[in-house]
């Protein structure tokens, strides 16, 4: 197989990546892509960093083996915790959530900005650090939101228990920032939740920003895949998922079969 015709690979610790794949998919229509859910170890905001390193390498060692040409890393945490220290130890591109949305925050040139992911994503500053390494005088306010992942897994998006966490949450971002980051994957399928509490503050969400940085890192390593025919998408999870055709019928609005993998 040329080059150009290998997979696109895909990895989060579970189903909220699939805001990535989604507009990948948009920007990429051709393109064959493979898709990992690691959902056997979620939430990975809330362990500790050698655990996410150890977990995103073999997420990535398993897209090596179905012979994929580029991977996208749609998980904050291992894109602020792991991508940083272990990218230099792979010879394909690797692109994280993180960088695509630090540059889609930066054009937009707001000096108040709000953060919320991941314990691990807050902890690690990435976001934070990249801002200001590149910009002065910007304001930011992050907050920890570790039960937002499990509420989206379980599909409790609309439900009153998430608002009255996001209620929590999100109160001391009330009148103090123009823009909020949703840094994490599984956010964006909250967006209604979070409108509902800060209203009339921007909510960048940085799944269109990674599809448009994988096109052009694509396009610059003559990756591109130059038939014009619909791209093929395949599905794994690490564990069974109850929730998984509900959430993927609500974002792709498909119904996909995934393959378990219990050895990745």
């Amino acid at each position: 197989m040329n080059k150009e015709n290998s997979p696109i690979g895909i990895f989060d610790s579970g189903i909220g990546g699939l805001t990535v794949l989604k507009e990948v998919r948009r920007f990429l229509p051709s393109e064959d892509i493979i898709y990992l859910g690691d959902t056997a170890h979620l939430p990975y905001g809330t362990k500790s960093s050698q655990t996410i390193i150890k977990l995103s390498i073999a997420n990535i060692l398993f897209l090596l083996r179905m012979k994929v040409k580029f991977i996208i890393v749609a998980c904050n945490s291992t894109s602020s915790v792991a991508l940083p220290r272990i990218k230099n130890f792979f010879s394909l591109p690797l692109l994280g959530v993180v960088e695509a949305g630090v540059k889609a925050v930066l054009e937009k040139r707001v000096k108040k900005i709000g953060i919320i992911g991941t314990p691990a994503t807050i902890k690690s500053s990435t976001y934070q650090k990249l801002i200001l390494k590149k910009t002065k005088g910007v304001k930011i306010i992050t907050q920890a939101c570790p039960l937002f992942v499990p509420l989206v897994e379980e599909g409790w998006i609309n439900s009153k228990v998430t608002e009255e966490v996001a209620k929590i949450y999100l109160k001391k971002f009330r009148g103090k920032v123009d823009l909020l980051i949703l840094g994490c994957t599984h956010y964006p399928l909250l967006k209604g939740v979070i409108r509902k509490r800060l209203k009339g503050i921007g909510l960048l969400d940085s799944a269109e920003e990674v599809a448009k940085e994988a096109k052009r890192m694509l396009r610059r390593a003559n990756l591109l895949r130059k038939k014009n025919v619909k791209g093929k998408l395949s599905f794994f999870l690490t564990d069974y998922s109850p929730n998984f055709s509900k959430l993927t019928k609500l974002i792709l609005k498909e119904k996909i079969t995934p393959k378990i993998v219990e050895n990745v």
